[in-house]
């Protein structure tokens, strides 16, 4: 059976936490991002949710990783938590003119994150999908609108056109609503599939790709997941991956996808406070690595 591309990562690299454990004794902390993209073939970058970063740190960020590795961003706080969706375009300017675009190729999809106080608001989202850029040309052509929050720091070119896609965590039980997983599939929007007892799981597949993000099986950023819970994860991901949906899925509409050849599935582990997510994104790999031995 063929399938799409799996990519299992980790949300984030620089922990104090990690080092003399995950990263070996000595490891310089410039070179924390070089050993973590050895083991991992995409990496969620966390800073670009709390600030705009600069080119330059996108350039090293490109350079210090393999040709094949894929960097999913995190939309930006400011759009999502302070202006609420509203009123966003000079900032989503500014986030696109930031260096992100100096990704080239590396540059996978975004993760929009809403507050856990904002409720669905089908008109709000709609003007915010219609905004986002859908590839790299779009996203010059909005970067070039940018406001004076980056000027003279701006980067404002692109090798070549790529994809964007984009990601939506939610995390109000007010999504639990039919219209919205119709919104996110006119859109082509991946609902992020959050596993945490804090806000809903869903996995209604709404997009070309399925994103996943595993905060940590029971306590917030900090538990990890067993091999139980492995085993569940890996087999949800081979079936994306081929195209199909889990049977176990837990799902707004009862009614699966449109069945295709295969999705692309990008999964990332947020339970970093005790050291658990480079071990668990090693070992679920493991598994989705032997399921797919067994499926060819």
């Amino acid at each position: 059976m063929t399938q799409g591309d799996i990519r299992i990562g980790i949300s984030g690299w620089r922990y104090k936490g990690w080092r003399g454990k995950f990263y070996p004794q000595g490891l310089t902390q410039k070179n924390e991002l070089v050993f973590a993209a050895g083991k991992f073939r995409s990496i969620e970058i966390n800073g670009t949710f709390y600030s705009l970063q600069k080119p330059h740190l996108f350039g090293q960020w490109r350079d210090a990783t393999p040709a094949d590795f894929v960097f999913a961003l995190k939309g930006a706080r400011f759009i999502t938590h302070m202006l609420k969706l509203r009123g966003v375009k000079s900032a989503l300017a500014n986030y696109f003119a930031s260096g992100v675009l100096r990704l080239g190729p590396k540059l996978g999809p975004v993760l929009w994150q809403l507050p856990p106080n904002f409720g669905f608001n089908a008109e709000r989202l709609e003007e915010f999908f219609a905004l986002l850029p859908r590839d790299t040309d779009g996203a010059l052509k909005l970067a070039r609108q940018h406001n004076d929050k980056v000027k003279g720091r701006a980067w404002l070119k692109v090798d070549a056109v790529h994809k964007i896609r984009h990601a939506l965590e939610i995390r109000h039980e007010s999504f639990r609503d039919p219209a919205f997983i119709h919104l996110l599939r006119k859109w082509n929007v991946a609902l992020v599939c959050a596993d945490t007892v804090e806000w809903p799981l869903l996995m209604d597949v709404t997009s070309d790709f399925l994103y996943c993000r595993l905060h940590g099986a029971e306590v917030l950023y900090a538990s990890g997941y067993d091999e139980k819970a492995l085993n569940a994860w890996a087999r949800r991901i081979v079936d994306w991956a081929q195209g199909g949906e889990p049977k176990d899925a837990v799902r707004v509409i009862g009614k699966t996808a449109a069945k295709r050849s295969k999705r692309d599935v990008f999964v990332y582990f947020d339970n970093d406070a005790k050291v658990r997510a480079p071990y668990n994104a090693q070992s679920l790999q493991q598994k989705v690595d032997g399921l797919l031995a067994k499926s060819r």
